[in-house]
């Protein structure tokens, strides 16, 4: 089960550091992970205890503040793309309209991934819906149906966590998780929820409306794993361990872009307190302005984190 230490832990998690001496502590993960970490930092110095602790970024949600992007998530993302340039051309095969459900509670990057997926101009996802937008009923069914009229088809992302106008999830399962969140990835109701939208949407006609929540495997396939992202993950704890030998100072390891064609970063050290606590979501000028797509600047971020893509053949 998975457990957020509150204050409580941490003080368990610091004396047991102290009876063995510990002085150096790498915690891997999100921003839950970074606030661990600085809670236990500033124990440290409270007690004028020698110790260092680092935080090393890892989170397929891409929310962390600072960092230009976190290990982990171009390895899913690239996942996305290519489950959904495959599952473009099944429903290019077979027509209808299909919904994929992808990951994201509060942000859409992993969803907003599937844009990838395009090489033509009729090649879907055609409809990208964010958690950063509302998701209005009566828009999104318009969308899909002016998506059928102009392709004859509609694949369509949906992210998790979207939401109404008083921030209510479409759909939940109905349970928590051991963080006390609503279970959103942990059952099919969105996918289903959406399908059935769909269908009211073409009333009188008969559609083909499938439904699928692309669930845990997402963040965890190993044959599918982004050169740029395993290059990194490397590199930022190569840059945690080097930063602690050499300074014994506390913080969190970021990475900075220096340019996107070439793709080129490196590494460099953050306050704890700036990714700790705090989350970070798409920008606005990632999203169309219908909030049902993403722009190009998205595409140029994204596209050089995940890498060449396989070209699709079509006679």
């Amino acid at each position: 089960v998975r457990l957020k230490p509150g204050k409580a832990e941490c003080e368990k998690v610091f004396e047991v550091f102290k009876k063995n001496d510990v002085r150096f502590f790498f915690y891997i993960g999100g921003n839950d992970s970074a606030e661990t970490a600085h809670i236990i930092a500033e124990m440290a110095k409270e007690a004028n205890y020698d110790f260092c602790t680092v935080h090393i970024p890892k989170t397929i949600d891409n929310d962390l503040k600072v960092t230009d992007h976190c290990p982990g998530f171009a390895s899913a993302a690239r996942f996305v793309a290519l489950a959904f340039m495959g599952d473009d051309r099944d429903n290019r095969a077979l027509s209808g309209i299909k919904v994929n459900v992808v990951m994201g509670r509060s942000a859409g990057f992993l969803t907003a991934a599937s844009a990838l997926a395009r090489q033509a101009e009729d090649d879907g996802p055609h409809l990208i819906y964010l958690p950063e937008r509302v998701f209005n009923v009566e828009s999104f069914q318009q969308d899909v149906r002016d998506a059928v009229a102009k392709y004859g088809r509609c694949v369509i992302a949906a992210s998790e966590g979207i939401s109404d106008k008083d921030g209510n999830p479409i759909a939940t399962s109905g349970e928590r998780d051991s963080h006390g969140n609503i279970q959103l990835s942990g059952s099919g109701a969105l996918g289903d929820a959406l399908a059935a939208l769909v269908k009211d949407a073409f009333p009188g006609e008969k559609v083909r409306v499938r439904a699928d929540t692309f669930g845990y495997l997402q963040r965890s396939f190993p044959s599918i794993i982004s050169e740029v992202d395993a290059r990194e993950a490397r590199a930022v704890g190569d840059y945690a361990v080097n930063h602690a030998a050499t300074t014994g100072q506390p913080g969190s390891v970021a990475i900075r872009r220096l340019s996107s064609v070439p793709y080129r970063s490196e590494c460099f050290i953050t306050p704890l307190s700036t990714v700790a606590r705090v989350a970070t979501e798409m920008k606005d000028e990632y999203i169309n302005a219908a909030g049902n797509d993403v722009t190009q600047a998205w595409i140029d971020y994204v596209a050089p984190l995940v890498g060449e893509l396989p070209k699709m053949g079509r006679l």
